[in-house]
């Protein structure tokens, strides 16, 4: 129901206009759309890095407030873990094997 009406305002892919592929970022606004709606399965299954970039963005905010031991390692494995996802979904995407 949520996702109905986010879809009229959703921005479009402009690598995917231009050159009429998939860029690594596809399917995040989709994502957070289906999040917002309950649906966690399809969320995952639109963008796998929809979880870890949540855990990311909570963990910044919540060390923006609060000093955390190691804050800049767990933010850095973070980051990596968030580019990983993606760059192992992305090229997964490319190859037909998911999606």
């Amino acid at each position: 129901m949520f996702l109905v009406q986010l879809e009229n305002y959703m921005l479009p892919c402009l690598n995917k206009e231009i050159f009429g592929i998939d860029c690594p970022g596809c399917g995040i606004q989709r994502a957070i759309a289906f999040f917002l709606d309950g649906e966690f399965i399809s969320a995952f299954k639109m963008f796998p890095a929809i979880y870890t970039i949540m855990l990311l963005i909570a963990f910044l905010g919540f060390s923006f407030f609060f000093e955390i031991k190691n804050s800049f390692k767990i933010k850095l494995y973070l980051l990596y873990l968030n580019a990983g996802i993606i760059i192992i979904s992305y090229i997964l995407k490319m190859l037909k094997v998911i999606y």
